[in-house]
C-alpha cells in the first residue's frame, strides 16, 4: 500500500498499526503452533519432562507446521503479486 499521500505523523501511525497486526498475526500463528502440537504429542502427565516419542512428536509437529504456515505465505505472496500485475495493467 502507497502511504506516501499520507504526513509524516500519518505515515508513522499507520506504520504503527502495521507492526502491531503483524505481532498479532504472530502470536496468533504461535498459540496454534503450541496448542496443535502439545494436544497432538503431549498425553503423559506422570512426569514433568516430555518423553522421547513427546519430544519427537513435538520435533515433528513443529517442523510440519511452520512448513504449511511457509507455504500458505509463499501462495498469498504469488496470490499478491498476480493481483497487483492485474491492477497495474488495468491502469
Amino acid at each position: 500500500m502507497d502511504f506516501s499521500s499520507f504526513s509524516g505523523s500519518e505515515q508513522a501511525a499507520m506504520q504503527q498499526i502495521i507492526e502491531k497486526k503483524q505481532m498479532k498475526d504472530f502470536m496468533k500463528l504461535y498459540t496454534g503452533l503450541v496448542e496443535r502440537c502439545f494436544d497432538s504429542c503431549c498425553n503423559d502427565f506422570t512426569s514433568k519432562a516430555l518423553s522421547t516419542k513427546e519430544e519427537a512428536c513435538v520435533a515433528n509437529c513443529t517442523q510440519k507446521w511452520l512448513k504449511h504456515s511457509e507455504r500458505v505465505g509463499a501462495r498469498f505472496q504469488e496470490e499478491n503479486a498476480k493481483m497487483m500485475s492485474s491492477a497495474a495493467q488495468g491502469k
